[in-house]
């Protein structure tokens, strides 16, 4: 090969493919690799989507739930700044109390997201790693 950049585009000679093999996209079972051959046990994608959605729901509903609020908060500093100096009680304005009340909400989306976990998303978890397990104990070789 040339230093040539044009040799770079210059036509390739033809690789004769051999007769037997088949084409790359027409691959069949025996030359899969092993881990493809296998039968994947019923509902198993499923349960893996199932999964995934449950906690995919879980962390939207946290993120939002803080994000919503501070959103709110950002909206009323810049649309009602009449508003959010209005003074509360002791010298507080109502921009503090809402800035200050962002803190347990936080805390809040932190407590939701642990008990969603706890009641939908582990349970989920734990039913596949032990399904998973025992498909793992019946497979001979392994």
């Amino acid at each position: 090969m040339s230093d040539d950049p044009s040799d770079a585009y210059a036509p390739q000679p033809h690789r004769a493919r051999h007769p037997a093999a088949p084409p790359a996209w027409a691959a069949t079972e025996e030359h899969l690799p092993e881990r493809i051959t296998r039968p994947s046990t019923p509902g198993h994608h499923r349960d893996l989507r199932i999964l995934r959605r449950a906690y995919r729901r879980q962390r939207r509903v946290a993120t939002f739930t803080v994000l919503a609020y501070f959103t709110a908060f950002l909206i009323l500093s810049v649309r009602a700044p009449s508003f959010m100096t209005k003074p509360v009680t002791g010298g507080l304005s109502t921009g503090m109390v809402l800035g200050l009340v962002q803190l347990p909400v936080t805390w809040l989306a932190i407590v939701l997201f642990e008990y969603t976990a706890s009641r939908y998303v582990d349970p989920l978890a734990r039913r596949m790693r032990q399904r998973t397990a025992l498909l793992a104990e019946r497979e001979p070789g392994q």
